[in-house]
């Protein structure tokens, strides 16, 4: 694989912008979730630390740090250990807690070292991200199939998932009209993306590690245009950089690449013959074991599985060892080609240093390789059993830390017969209803479905949760009732940012109750035109009784669970200039929708970014050509390296040879003067020597 210097810094970058996203969305949603007079009360408050440390991060390089990275992760993971116990966090929460702390490993360390240089084991660290991909998208396809959910097994699961998911867009309403041969074949590629296309990861072949990185990019991209799945698809993105090499990056920029081809011919074409046969072998699996045929009287693909349960468990079995000795194998081949680097470098000190940092970080890069087995190995009982005890009982010491998970996307397919779905409805007579609409979630049946990538409405997606099942299973739900009676602004927000909007925001309604029902997509019509609505619903049951502030069973639940006034209303409001500004700019945005705010500060601060980079351009095309009229000697140092350590070592190169030069210069100076000297000496003997003879010969 080639240098790793570019993907590295991107991928540094990628994580300060989806930290900034992470902390933002929960920030504004502190006060109505775990605030004094929110769903779940809690002892603690969300630093604005991790938003400010994070827009740092992504503004300036130089706070891209292993420092700051350990900070985001340690903030980010109180968040996550303080969670209550009837409102948890998801799995994309998981996600980030465990790529943030391969960030600590992956970053420089400039606020201690001063430098920015790239470091020898930098690809041994950096191969944990890759690692973290193929465990995530591999699990990924596995589950669906080992969960013998009926509809991954019969290729229709996205017949349903458009419209069962938790927050749809706009555009999976559209997709979901598409007609279902067309669906099942996209759940067939769905399956060799996720399936077939990691085992590409760890290959020798550099086009066919191009090839799995657009083949996942594809398919997150996909679900982002149809999903609102907060931050969780562009963390995966940022894995896929992992992928990458310079040589790449520097074709997407259209730089020149000055890394020479010195394979011979032969070589080559082998290399494309193989390439080849990867792919044909791809494409002709996914015939065979799909059984795709052409129907060109219907002018359709069909597919289906042809294979069973029973086989598919044997390939699992099969696969999983000979899946982790290929990591062993990849890993061990970046760790000793690091340490003949470290071999390689220049002085005594530099060289002593480089092998100590590789030493630590080979060693903590093992660490985690060797424990993500336990996680890894969960897609397959016997594999999991082979493992050596002693990494289960390492594996048990850091698993609060969250420093490994194990994965499995959609495992099943919920709402077959119809996407639940909880609607409140509040009256002050007890008599006329009204129904309380959520900013995101279905509710409106006119309403188009958002857009609101990387925010995560928390409430709206545990309302998704709390619809598949009774309401004792969610019992969050009876302190939504208890507030909304009481018409906590800070509730309230959660369901409309901008409160007048909301349909009690005057008076707090006198009755609540909650009904079920099951939404569908609407259809286009015969006619080939679009529907005026986008849903259609039918009335399922009810999911809460009619309650009201004093009722015998509200308080009975509300004291069941143990939430009613579990802390008293006061608590330490901090007075120090940093937490009144942000006090301040909180109440300036308050009713503005969370996923513009963060859009609008990611928009900023991309713009911010570019124009340092045209900036930092210029200056490199500026140097460029003043180099090209300075005399011999002279060199373009921004061309020489993308890294400023690295044109700095090259200055201090020059400026040793060029003082060299100019003692060397004084030195032939010196000998020069003395034999100049010399020969002034000899000319005024020769002199005096023709004197003496000329007045002897004047004697008589």
């Amino acid at each position: 694989m080639g240098e790793i210097i570019l993907p590295r810094r991107m991928f540094l970058w990628c994580m300060a912008v989806i930290y900034l996203a992470a902390f933002v969305s929960l920030y504004v949603q502190i006060p109505g979730l775990y605030g004094n007079e929110g769903l779940l009360p809690a002892r603690w408050q969300l630093r604005y630390s991790g938003a400010a440390l994070s827009l740092g991060a992504m503004l300036f390089e130089a706070l891209r740090d292993s420092v700051v990275f350990l900070c985001l992760w340690v903030l980010y993971l109180s968040m996550y250990q303080v969670r209550l116990q009837y409102m948890d966090f998801f799995r994309r929460d998981n996600l980030l807690l465990e790529t943030g702390f391969l960030c600590i490993l992956v970053a420089p360390l400039t606020i201690i070292r001063g430098s920015r240089g790239v470091r020898e084991h930098d690809r041994v660290t950096f191969w944990l991200i890759r690692w973290l991909l193929f465990r995530l998208m591999f699990a990924s396809g596995v589950v669906k199939l080992t969960s013998r959910c009926p509809t991954w097994w019969g290729l229709t699961a996205l017949t349903y998932h458009y419209e069962t998911q938790c927050i749809p867009t706009w555009l999976a309403w559209f997709a979901h009209q598409l007609p279902v041969w067309w669906q099942k074949l996209s759940v067939m590629a769905t399956f060799v993306i996720e399936i077939a296309g990691p085992l590409l990861f760890f290959s020798p072949l550099r086009r066919l590690r191009l090839g799995a990185f657009y083949m996942q990019v594809l398919l997150q991209v996909l679900i982002i245009l149809t999903g609102n799945y907060n931050f969780f698809n562009l963390l995966t993105v940022a894995l896929c950089l992992s992928l990458l090499d310079d040589q790449h990056v520097h074709f997407w920029l259209r730089k020149a690449d000055k890394i020479t081809n010195s394979d011979s011919k032969l070589w080559t074409w082998l290399c494309y013959l193989l390439e080849l046969a990867v792919w044909a072998l791809m494409i002709f699996g996914a015939i065979v074991f799909f059984d795709l045929q052409v129907d060109t009287t219907k002018k359709l693909v069909s597919s289906r599985i042809a294979f069973t349960y029973h086989q598919f468990n044997q390939f699992l079995k099969t696969v999983t060892i000979p899946c982790v000795w290929i990591g062993v194998l990849s890993l061990t081949w970046e760790i000793i080609t690091s340490m003949f680097r470290c071999a390689c470098v220049s002085g005594f000190l530099k060289r002593f240093c480089g092998t100590v940092q590789w030493t630590v970080f080979a060693a903590a890069t093992a660490a985690m390789f060797t424990i993500s087995l336990v996680p890894f190995t969960y897609i397959e009982f016997d594999s999991n059993a082979r493992l050596w005890p002693g990494v289960r009982q390492a594996y048990d010491l850091v698993d609060r830390y969250q420093l490994v998970n194990s994965y499995g996307l959609f495992r099943r397919m919920t709402g077959v017969s119809g996407r639940p779905e909880v609607v409140i409805e509040g009256s002050n007579d007890g008599v006329s209803w009204t129904e309380i609409e959520f900013m995101y979630k279905p509710g409106n049946l006119s309403a188009p479905p958002p857009v609101l990538t990387p925010h995560q409405p928390r409430l709206d997606w545990q309302m998704w949760f709390a619809a598949l099942g009774p309401h004792t299973q969610a019992p969050w739900f009876t302190n939504l009732m208890y507030r909304l009676l009481q018409g906590k602004r800070d509730v309230i927000e959660l369901i409309q940012t901008d409160v007048s909007q909301y349909p009690f925001h005057k008076q707090p309604p006198a009755y609540l109750r909650a009904h079920r029902y099951r939404y569908w997509f609407t259809e286009t019509k015969a006619d080939g035109s679009y529907p005026q609505r986008w849903w259609r619903r039918v009335y399922d049951e009810e999911f809460y009784p009619t309650v009201h502030l004093g009722s015998t069973f509200l308080d009975s639940m509300v004291t069941q669970y143990g939430l009613k006034d579990k802390l008293p209303a006061n608590r330490r409001v901090s007075n120090k200039p940093v937490a009144v500004a942000v006090r301040w700019v909180r109440s300036q945005v308050r009713g503005v929708p969370a996923h513009i705010l963060i859009w609008t500060l990611m928009g900023c601060g991309i713009t911010i970014c570019l124009l340092q980079g045209l900036q930092s351009r210029k200056k490199c095309t500026t140097v460029s050509d003043h180099a090209e009229n300075v005399p011999d000697g002279s060199s373009d140092h921004c061309g020489k390296s993308g890294d400023p350590q690295a044109a700095k070592e090259v200055e201090e190169e020059d400026g040793e040879g060029s003082e060299d030069e100019v003692e060397q210069g004084k030195g032939e100076e010196t000998d020069t003067e003395k034999e100049d000297e010399a020969q002034d000496e000899e000319e005024d003997e020769e002199e005096e020597d023709e004197k003496t003879e000329n007045v002897r010969k004047r004697r008589p």
